[in-house]
């Protein structure tokens, strides 16, 4: 009679066996934790620096100078450039361009010097509230200690004991700072790129798996009529859920829909399009349905992470911003954000559209080549 430590040890020595022929799944095992420690010790950071600022200069005195040399020294501001009217400010926050926009009016200097407390407004770019705080909080003492030289030594004693100056904050496009206006607009981006890869994914490992890829392989298709008649049922269904996730947006959370709808729609359909993209091409990888999701998820967790939906994005290192600039959610976001809480038309959004053409044109020519790697 079999022992039962027998019994165990073989069913032990079958699984590792499993375990190395399915190299996919023991690979996700690996990469994951060491995808989130690196994620999560390296590339996350609630507190972001360097954000870009622009400069609207009415007065240009040796004392704006040392305001804006100020600002260029602390850690929260880089100055990228200096416009000439308000139009020109209004157009970079919208198009996301600019965190910040320092606005120093005319008679700021004067004001200074006669001890009347001139105002320096500050505008921001609050649509993700927790990217701009830190340095809001932080522009007062900023100004206040780039003032001090000058007040101190340069006009005698003319440093008073309050605040010299009266720092205007603006936030704009979210000035109570309310997170659904972030949170809730993301969703549609999270929602669709998780739906529409793993559905998609699944669907021709489904196809192999139940023994009908076959017969589909033996129709007189070419590649991309399969992956167009795979794909169009699910761009309906990515339709709905945008159309209830925007409902929901609207009526239950409040949230401000200022740009066009069809813009939006415009957007979501090619983001639609990206993602089941993706899918099919992870379809044409995974043998199983349980390694597509697998694939699915593997993707997912960076996309998510780097994007800038769960952590402000500028407060990532330069590598992680470049890694996440790839995912086709990092762009999705920031057109959505822009269109709904900023009004922005399509010239504003137009350097977040071209990456997800781009993004959808090589996905689309992976899927294809791998698929007719398939045919053969």
């Amino acid at each position: 009679m079999i022992s039962p430590l027998r019994r165990i040890l073989a069913i032990l020595t079958k699984e590792f066996i499993q375990m190395r022929r399915d190299r996919m799944t023991f690979g996700m095992m690996v990469m994951v934790p060491i995808v989130q420690l690196a994620l999560f010790g390296f590339a996350i950071n609630a507190d972001p620096r360097h954000l870009p600022t622009v400069l609207y200069l009415e007065d240009e005195s040796p004392v704006v100078r040392s305001i804006v040399a100020g600002m260029a020294q602390s850690s929260y501001f880089d100055i990228q450039a200096q416009v000439h009217d308000q139009a020109q400010a209004e157009a970079l926050l919208q198009a996301g361009e600019a965190a910040f926009v320092v606005h120093i009016p005319a008679g700021f200097t004067r004001d200074l010097l006669r001890g009347e407390k001139p105002s320096l407004l500050i505008e921001a770019d609050a649509s993700d509230p927790s990217a701009a705080s830190g340095a809001v909080a932080q522009i007062g003492q900023v100004v206040s200690q780039a003032l001090t030289h000058d007040l101190t030594r340069g006009w005698g004693t003319l440093l008073p004991e309050a605040a010299p100056v009266n720092v205007v904050v603006h936030r704009r496009y979210n000035p109570e700072g309310i997170t659904q206006y972030n949170i809730v607009p993301g969703l549609l981006g999270v929602i669709l790129t998780m739906t529409m890869i793993m559905m998609t994914s699944m669907a021709m490992t489904r196809e192999s798996e139940r023994g009908t890829l076959e017969n589909l392989l033996a129709m007189p298709a070419r590649p991309w009529e399969v992956m167009v008649g795979k794909i169009i049922p699910y761009v309906g269904v990515g339709l709905i859920q945008t159309v209830i996730i925007l409902g929901a947006a609207a009526w239950v959370f409040g949230v401000p829909f200022i740009g066009s709808p069809v813009l939006l729609f415009g957007c979501v359909a090619l983001f639609i399009v990206a993602s089941l993209a993706v899918g099919f091409t992870f379809s044409t990888m995974a043998r199983t349905q349980m390694q597509a999701m697998q694939m699915t998820f593997f993707f997912f967790l960076p996309s998510m992470l780097l994007s800038g939906f769960m952590f402000p994005f500028r407060g990532m290192p330069d590598w992680a911003q470049a890694i996440g600039s790839v995912f086709p959610l990092t762009h999705f976001l920031r057109a959505v954000r822009g269109i709904m809480l900023k009004g922005a038309d399509f010239v504003a959004v137009w350097h977040n559209i071209w990456p997800l053409l781009l993004f959808t044109a090589v996905a689309t020519l992976i899927a294809l080549k791998r698929y007719r790697v398939t045919l053969d």
